[in-house]
C-alpha cells in the first residue's frame, strides 16, 4: 500500500514514511492510493477487538510484518482499557446503539488511536534505520492533548509538545494536560482558539528554516493529530466492531446497511467511518453532527466552506473548530482525486476564507452525508432526555450527536438502525452534564464531578478520580505567533 498527497505535491510513500512525516512537508495530507476491500466474513469471525483491528489495519500497513503488527495491536489494547471489549457497544433502544470510545487511559476516543500510534511510529523509525529523534507537535481542542501526552509519555527517542487554547478547554481537560508526568512531555497554553493552535502547528511543519534547525540537531517533526495517517487508521476499526456488535444483538442482519452518527469538529472521526464505508462496511448514511460552530453542517448543505463567521465557545469544546483539517481528505476523494482541485480550493480558503464546491461534487457528498447541529439548549435537552428515558449519561459531545440523529430521523423518516459514537466520558464535562440532568448550575468542575456521581451513580473513570489533587507540571502560556519560536527553543 502506498500513499499520495491530497495536493499532488509529493511522491508516493509507504506507510512507515507517512507515519513518520505526519503530514506532507510542503502542505497537504497523505491518503491511501487505493481503498482495500475488506472481507466482511473475516470481520464476522473476529473473536476480539484486537482481531478486528488486525484484519483492518493490515490492509493499510503492508510494510509492517504481520507478527509485528499483531504485537503492536496486542500491546495497544490490553489492561490500559477498562473494558475487555475496548470499545463496547451499548444498546440504547431497538434502533440506536452507542459506541463507547472512552474506556482508555484518558477517558476520550483519542485513546484508541493514540495507544497504537506511538508504537507504529517507533516501529516505522526502526524500519527506516533512523537514529533521529522525533518531536511530536500537537494542536488540541481538549482530548487529543492528554491522549497524545499519555501515549508518548517516556517513549524512547521522542519528545512531545501539546498546544491547547488556554481558555478553550474544560477545567478537567486542562488539569489532565498540565499534570503530565512524562520526562519528554510538555503542555502549552495558547491565548487563542483551537484553530489558532492548529494553524500555527501546521505552519511549523511547513517552515523550512525550522525543519532545517531541527535536522541539525538530529530531530524530525511528526504529528499525533488525525492529520497523521498513523492516528487515523486505528479509528477505522471501531466502526466494523460496532457493526459486528449490532449484528450479534440481532439489531441488523449481516450485510444490512446502518447509519453512523458522529459528533465531530476536525472531521477525522467521521472520515474514518467514510473510509470504513469505502472498504465495504454496509453504510446507508453518515450523519455529521456539529455544535454551534456549524461550519460542517453548512458545507454539507450548501457546498460552501466559509470560515468568515463567529467562533463560539461551547459546552462541547472539543468540537469548537472552524478549520476542519481532515475535510481535505474527503474533498480530494470526492472531487476526482485531483490534487490540483484541492490545491485550488485551499488556496482560495487561505486567500478569501472560503471556497465552494461544484454542484456535481456537492451532489456526490449529499448522497452519503447528512449535516446537522445542536444549539447549547438542545445539547442540554438531549442529556436530560436520554438520562430520564434510558438512565444513560451522555457527555456533551455525544449529546450533540444524539440531537442531530433524532433530527435526521424526524426530517427523513429514516429509522435505519444507527450507531452513535460516544467520544468522551461524561465526567470530563461534569458542569454541563450535571446541569443537563438536574437543571442546576455548579461553577466548579471538580465539585460538579462529585455531585454528578452522587446523582447518577455512574462510576468515575479511574483517570479522573482525584485529578484535582495532582501536581501541575506545565505552566507556560504563549501567543499563537510564539508557537514557532517555542518549538525552536525546545529543540
Amino acid at each position: 500500500m502506498r500513499y499520495i498527497s491530497t495536493r499532488a505535491n509529493w511522491k508516493p510513500e509507504a506507510s512507515k514514511t507517512v507515519i513518520r512525516l505526519g503530514m506532507v512537508p510542503d502542505g497537504g495530507l497523505f491518503v491511501p492510493e487505493v481503498f482495500p476491500a475488506i472481507d466482511m466474513e473475516q470481520v464476522k469471525k473476529a473473536c476480539s477487538y484486537k482481531d478486528c483491528a488486525f484484519e483492518i489495519m493490515k490492509q493499510y500497513l503492508s510494510d509492517f510484518e504481520e507478527p509485528e503488527l499483531r504485537g503492536i495491536i496486542d500491546a495497544s489494547y490490553g489492561n490500559n482499557f477498562n473494558s475487555p471489549d475496548v470499545a463496547p457497544v451499548y444498546r440504547l433502544d431497538d434502533t440506536t446503539s452507542i459506541l463507547e470510545l472512552w474506556h482508555g487511559p484518558t477517558a476520550a476516543f483519542k485513546d484508541i488511536a493514540l495507544q497504537c500510534m506511538p508504537r507504529l511510529l517507533i516501529a516505522a523509525m526502526r524500519k527506516e534505520s533512523e537514529s533521529l529523534r522525533v518531536m511530536i507537535l500537537v494542536a488540541t481542542s481538549g482530548d487529543t492533548g492528554k491522549a497524545a501526552l499519555e501515549g508518548f509519555r517516556d517513549v524512547e527517542g521522542t519528545t512531545i509538545i501539546t498546544f491547547y487554547p488556554s481558555d478553550g478547554v474544560s477545567s478537567i481537560q486542562k488539569q489532565q494536560m498540565v499534570t503530565t508526568e512524562g520526562q519528554n512531555t510538555a503542555a502549552v497554553g495558547v491565548r487563542g482558539n483551537f484553530d489558532d493552535c492548529q494553524t500555527s502547528v501546521k505552519n511549523a511543519f511547513q517552515d523550512r528554516d525550522l525543519r532545517k534547525a531541527a535536522a541539525e540537531r538530529g530531530i524530525v517533526f511528526s504529528s499525533a493529530n488525525s492529520i497523521n495517517w498513523g492516528r487515523l487508521v486505528p479509528q477505522i476499526t471501531y466502526y466494523f466492531w460496532a457493526y459486528r456488535a449490532m449484528h450479534k444483538r440481532k439489531m441488523i442482519g449481516w450485510k444490512d446497511g446502518i447509519n453512523i452518527c458522529v459528533p465531530t469538529g476536525n472531521f477525522g472521526n467521521i472520515l474514518a467511518a467514510y473510509y470504513a464505508y469505502k472498504m465495504g462496511l454496509p453504510v446507508n448514511r453518515l450523519i455529521c453532527a456539529s455544535n454551534m460552530n456549524n461550519i460542517l453542517t453548512d458545507f454539507i448543505n450548501t457546498g460552501t466552506y466559509n470560515i468568515n463567521r463567529t467562533f463560539y465557545s461551547t459546552v462541547s469544546p472539543s468540537m469548537d473548530i472552524l478549520i476542519s483539517s481532515n475535510l481535505e481528505r474527503l474533498i480530494f476523494d470526492l472531487t476526482g482525486r485531483d490534487g490540483g482541485n484541492v490545491e485550488d480550493y485551499y488556496g482560495r480558503l487561505k486567500r478569501d476564507g472560503s471556497f465552494s464546491l461544484t454542484p456535481g461534487a456537492l451532489n456526490t457528498i449529499r448522497k452519503l452525508f447528512y449535516g446537522g447541529f445542536a444549539s447549547e439548549d438542545r445539547t442540554y435537552d438531549a442529556i436530560n432526555r436520554v438520562y430520564h428515558d434510558h438512565s444513560y449519561v451522555l457527555d456533551t459531545h455525544t449529546a450533540v450527536g444524539y440531537h442531530v440523529l433524532c433530527g435526521y430521523r424526524k426530517k427523513t423518516g429514516d429509522m435505519t438502525p444507527a450507531v452513535l459514537t460516544s467520544t468522551a466520558n461524561p465526567y470530563k464535562f461534569p458542569v454541563a452534564v450535571y446541569r443537563g440532568i438536574t437543571g442546576r448550575t455548579v461553577e466548579n468542575d471538580f465539585e460538579a464531578l462529585s455531585l454528578l456521581h452522587e446523582r447518577t451513580g455512574l462510576p468515575v473513570h479511574p483517570c479522573l478520580s482525584g485529578i484535582e489533587q495532582k501536581k501541575v507540571t506545565c505552566t507556560d502560556i504563549i501567543a499563537p505567533d510564539e508557537i514557532g519560536s517555542y518549538i525552536e527553543k525546545s529543540l
